[in-house]
């Protein structure tokens, strides 16, 4: 079982939920930008919360399915043929134009079984700063053929809770989709927010930034006014993680991603909370957001919120799968 890339969108990788446990030999977790939206995804075929799925950005690809293949797209909206947030059984010959996105950045497409990649550290994320991991390391390309683990495709959906006519009309909510621009992301100040004089200390929370078309998975650059710090001394390099944001010599915030590194020298200005990042992640270049300060009490409330919602959600599709 297989499926050929008619053509590959603007970046189409395999992504998990990442290595983890590797950052103090210098390899960041990686993994899905939007967690959550590939967890539904996988839940929407019955898959394992592990397994890796196709993580599609901005400009979705072109598939075709050799065979049956029970499959879920979510996150993003996307102009296309492929329907979005519910199981389709893709028949055996057929292609779907997964198109541009209209609403989001990032979707995720998980096939029931999961994709026949084989592991590496424990993760089958493409790591692509390190050309390792997912499928050859890389991106997708046209002409690529993902081998598939799980036949039983067609068995999958027949568990599923239909209508009379033997669709699904049911669909998972969008969790981390915006309704309006600019979304708003709470931070904690970082390590080094006192040393910024405080006319950057209030621009930085008074600011709307835009995200630049320089950014990827290792980092957003944030267009907007420029934060200076009150001291020109050098700082030491130090650890950084999901949703740091450093501030360069040049003053433009980097908000660093997926992909971050594990160390840097820049100063930290602020830590994004972890509920937040997947919601930051599905912003295209231009969107546009706005920081609210926040202390650690307020950032548990916020994660407990968010993973509420999710076991919700998943609890409606195990239902939906009659479990």
């Amino acid at each position: 079982m297989s499926i050929r890339v008619l053509r590959p969108g603007l970046l189409t990788t395999l992504q998990d939920h990442g290595r983890h446990g590797l950052q103090h030999v210098g390899l960041c977790p990686g993994g899905a930008m939007d967690p959550i939206a590939l967890s539904l995804a996988n839940a929407l075929v019955s898959n394992e919360q592990g397994e890796a799925a196709l993580e599609i950005t901005v400009i979705g690809p072109e598939l075709a399915f050799e065979e049956d293949t029970l499959v879920a797209l979510c996150g993003a909206e996307f102009k296309g043929s492929f329907p979005h947030n519910r199981p389709v059984l893709a028949r055996a010959g057929s292609r779907f134009n997964v198109g541009r996105a209209v609403r989001g950045a990032r979707a995720y497409l998980a096939v029931a079984g999961g994709f026949g990649v084989e592991p590496v550290l424990g993760s089958r994320s493409t790591y692509l700063p390190g050309r390792f991991g997912g499928f050859e390391g890389r991106a997708l390309k046209h002409g690529d053929t993902l081998p598939l683990r799980d036949p039983a495709a067609a068995a999958r959906f027949a568990r599923l809770k239909k209508t009379r006519d033997g669709s699904v009309k049911w669909s998972a909510p969008p969790l981390t989709l915006a309704d309006r621009e600019p979304i708003l992301v709470h931070v904690l100040e970082g390590q080094h927010f006192g040393s910024f004089d405080s006319n950057a200390q209030r621009s930085f929370f008074d600011a709307v930034w835009k995200i630049s078309p320089e950014s990827n998975r290792m980092g957003f650059r944030l267009a907007g006014p420029a934060l200076a710090r009150t001291a020109a001394d050098e700082i030491l390099s130090g650890p950084t993680a999901l949703g740091t944001v450093q501030v360069p010599a040049n003053g433009a915030p980097i908000a660093l991603m997926a992909d971050h590194q594990t160390t840097g020298g820049y100063p930290r200005i602020a830590e994004i909370v972890s509920a937040d990042v997947p919601r930051l992640a599905q912003l295209a270049p231009g969107g546009s957001v706005h920081f609210s300060r926040c202390d650690l009490g307020m950032a548990a409330e916020l994660r407990h919120h968010s993973q509420e919602r999710l076991l919700s959600a998943l609890r409606g599709i195990a239902w939906n799968y009659g479990q």
